[in-house]
């Protein structure tokens, strides 16, 4: 891929405590980004609700997604960057396109040009060319085909992997039409997501399969990982997630077995590499920098305060430094009478 820099739009879009399984979700790929090197700066996380300090959590300001509680997704170093009721279809589509309003800062923005890869992820419960907000709005298809098309001729991407994890997911990727666009989801039309287990401390299911199965596969990558996104389609078990997932590669111009799925969950190295051997300047002497001697000799030994002069000069400055003090006593003397 000829990007250098990597992005991730991570958008958890239902609110409510029964749905603590999205915003698991979309924590799950937060972590598992930043783990792989893309920086917070370059992540931008919408959360439609905030369970982790919801009155119903027994574990107040944590996030699991797994029943033995081992680790916590939301923890100390998370930045949500639009919370609550700002995870509107209005604000996706203006951050996607960079619509925004001068108000808006640096960090709720999403800074990409012709040069950046981009993994868009979206949980929350949809049906057939939609994706439902807060459970008042929709998002669909077209808009997001729109939206994708907008940042092409704005030349905001060089590639984009949009992850859709829904019931019929596959039907939110329908309708895109710009290039260089892999795109999957968890299930087909007319299919439901599952999800994948409940906690029993929690009383409410804490993460849904399709995306607890990607990030299984994604704790088995590092940052210099050669593993494909060709290796990541192939890992989709249907009886074990319970639907059918899809891959729609058709506007993508690179094949998957030679797309490194670093290309889009990692951070990118910026290294120059050179074919000349190094070479080591030497550090220059007195003699091959004139005028500088001088400098040399006072920083290996600095001489004592004297006045170097002709031989006899000093024994004539000893006998004057007599009379005068002889002359300076006389004086005295003479002052006091």
């Amino acid at each position: 891929s000829n990007h250098t820099n990597n992005w991730a739009v991570l958008v958890s879009a239902s609110k409510y405590w029964f749905n603590y399984r999205h915003m698991s979700n979309a924590l799950g790929m937060y972590r598992t980004v930043k783990r792989l090197g893309i920086p917070d700066s370059n992540i931008i996380l919408m959360l439609a609700d905030d369970a982790a300090c919801n009155a119903r959590n027994k574990f107040p300001a944590n996030v699991y997604a797994n029943t033995g509680h081992a680790l916590d997704l939301y923890g100390d170093n998370i930045e949500v960057d639009y919370r609550g009721y700002e995870v509107t279809v209005e604000n996706v589509i203006r951050l996607l396109t960079g619509r925004m309003e001068p108000s808006v800062p640096r960090s709720k923005r999403l800074l990409t040009d012709d040069r950046s890869n981009i993994f868009v992820y979206m949980t929350g419960h949809g049906g057939n060319e939609f994706l439902k907000f807060q459970d008042s709005e929709e998002i669909s298809a077209h808009d997001i085909a729109d939206a994708f098309e907008q940042m092409y001729q704005k030349k905001r991407y060089n590639e984009i992997f949009f992850m859709m994890d829904t019931c019929q997911a596959t039907s939110m990727y329908s309708q895109i039409y710009s290039p260089n666009i892999l795109a999957t989801g968890s299930s087909q039309v007319g299919e439901n997501s599952y999800s994948y287990s409940n906690d029993n401390d929690l009383g409410v299911s804490i993460i849904d399969r399709y995306t607890h199965y990607i990030l299984q596969f994604m704790e088995g990558i590092n940052k210099t990982s050669h593993t494909t996104m060709e290796d990541l389609f192939n890992y989709y078990d249907v009886k074990a997630i319970g639907s059918h997932p899809g891959v729609r590669s058709d506007l993508f111009n690179r094949r998957l077995s030679d797309t490194r799925i670093t290309d889009f969950f990692g951070g990118v190295a910026h290294v120059e590499v050179s074919e000349e051997e190094p070479r080591h300047t030497p550090v220059n002497t007195a003699e091959e920098r004139p005028g500088t001697e001088e400098t040399h000799q006072i920083v290996k030994a600095a001489p004592p305060m004297v006045l170097t002069t002709p031989q006899g000069t000093t024994k004539a400055w000893r006998t004057w430094g007599s009379f005068g003090v002889v002359g300076l006593l006389v004086g005295l003397v003479a002052l006091k009478r």
